[in-house]
């Protein structure tokens, strides 16, 4: 469903990516035996959020492909074995969307953008 208005790229991140890097995170940490309530913890959101993630009931409508979720599961590491370094990797990661140009795949679909866009290029 493509939406009416002219949403920034940063609207785009914060509805839709975080949320799904979230998602990817959350999954890569309860395969590594996290539990719902400390993966909750590690990235400050609620246990029923994470269980959201986990199920498919939250942050579905970005779908990554397998190289940005390897990405994605190495920053998972890098947080389990530091839990300050969360923001740094969501950085990175947010970074690695927009250099793919996955945001802007996302932005087309969601938000109304020029066809030839390259702020985030920049």
């Amino acid at each position: 469903m493509k939406m009416n208005k002219k949403y920034l790229p940063q609207e785009i991140e914060v509805w839709y990516v975080i949320p799904s890097i979230r998602r990817e995170l959350a999954k890569a940490m309860a395969k590594k035996g996290l539990s719902q309530k400390k993966i909750a913890s590690i990235l400050g959101v609620t246990g029923a959020a994470v269980s959201q993630y986990i199920s498919h009931k939250r942050a579905k409508e970005v779908i990554f492909l397998a190289d940005m979720v390897s990405e994605i599961e190495r920053s998972a590491e890098r947080i389990m074995e530091n839990n300050d370094a969360l923001i740094e990797e969501l950085q990175r990661l947010l970074d690695l969307v927009k250099k793919s140009r996955t945001l802007c795949t996302i932005h087309h679909k969601y938000g109304t953008m020029p066809l030839k866009c390259e702020a985030c290029m920049h």
